[in-house]
């Protein structure tokens, strides 16, 4: 091949390179115009004040109505917002402190012959489709919880007012953090054992010469080190459970309204646009819907980003794993 043939091949696969790298950026921008021209009906007519509107008085009785009624035309997404902030955040309860455990005995503590395999499985958790959790929820975790947890749950914390026995369904925000927490256990614990093992070895072996025992080791030498890039893990995760679709759709009831009890049906942003957007007969519903996406589209994407901020922060120049 000529110089000048080579020279050529070289510009073009470099033109190539920019344009696969710039069609990212080009579908990201598509999408967030494309939610932002089909919520503008919404937007006029609400404003600011869809995401914080209290319910509308019924205009028959004059009582307080719904948060969400599309044959009277009044929408808010507060009930949503509060169902997907209510179900993340107690996803990330139980899920955080089993997925930090499994990170340090991963990385610490774990036999070599099992450390492939346990990662493997934690790996393959992450791969399941949302749907098959949703039906392992359906027919395992929701009947485990009403004939089992959530009884227990009412008996002991029922002076909280958090569990009340409102709902014998099993179905409810309970429901939906345990399955958000089986699915970003697998995040979690795997940033968290890549930024443990960003940590220098000389940061163990220092600690060690100094009298501390294996725990205080992993605990000063380790997880303080480490507890930036663990803090963006957890954020990774938090993006995950927000907008997951399918698995809460099946279990958390869909009903938009706000409840103290934990027990109690709820909806979140996901599940509202999966039940709804098919069955949407007026403009102004599908625009709201669509608003409810754009914004959980914004916030999926600051999460994220700041996630991967700090996780970069830790593991930035670290050597490659060799566990």
């Amino acid at each position: 091949m000529s110089r000048g043939n080579s020279a050529f091949a070289d510009h073009a696969f470099h033109v190539l390179m920019v344009i696969c790298a710039l069609s990212i950026f080009g579908i990201v921008l598509l999408i967030l115009s494309e939610l932002m021209l089909r919520s503008s009906l919404a937007w006029h007519s609400f404003g600011l004040r869809f995401f914080f509107l209290p319910p509308a008085p019924d205009p028959t009785t004059g009582q307080s109505g719904s948060y969400w009624d599309p044959v009277n035309g009044n929408f808010s997404a507060l009930p949503f917002i509060y169902g997907t902030l209510v179900s993340s955040f107690l996803s990330l309860l139980i899920a955080v402190p089993l997925a930090i455990g499994l990170a340090i005995f991963l990385t610490e503590m774990c036999p070599k012959f099992l450390r492939g395999p346990l990662a493997f499985i934690t790996e393959l958790l992450a791969a399941i489709p949302s749907i098959i959790y949703g039906l392992w929820a359906v027919f395992v975790l929701v009947p485990l919880l009403r004939e089992y947890v959530n009884p227990l749950l009412v008996k002991y914390l029922g002076w909280t007012t958090l569990f009340v026995d409102d709902n014998p369904t099993g179905l409810g925000y309970v429901a939906a953090a345990v399955i958000l927490a089986v699915m970003i256990l697998p995040i979690i614990s795997s940033l968290t054992r890549e930024v443990m093992t960003a940590v220098p070895h000389s940061q163990r072996e220092a600690v060690l010469a100094l009298g501390a025992t294996r725990w205080e080791m992993i605990r000063m030498g380790v997880l303080r080190n480490a507890r930036i890039g663990i803090v963006g893990a957890v954020i990774l995760g938090l993006g995950r459970a927000l907008g997951e679709t399918m698995a809460v759709t099946m279990v958390i009831g869909n009903t938009p309204a706000i409840t103290r009890s934990l027990l109690s049906n709820g909806s979140s942003m996901a599940s509202v646009i999966a039940n709804e957007f098919s069955e949407a007969v007026s403009d102004l519903h599908r625009s709201s819907l669509i608003e409810i996406g754009l914004a959980l589209f914004i916030v999926t994407i600051i999460v994220n980003a700041v996630a991967r901020i700090l996780v970069w922060a830790v593991t930035r120049g670290a050597p490659a794993s060799t566990h």
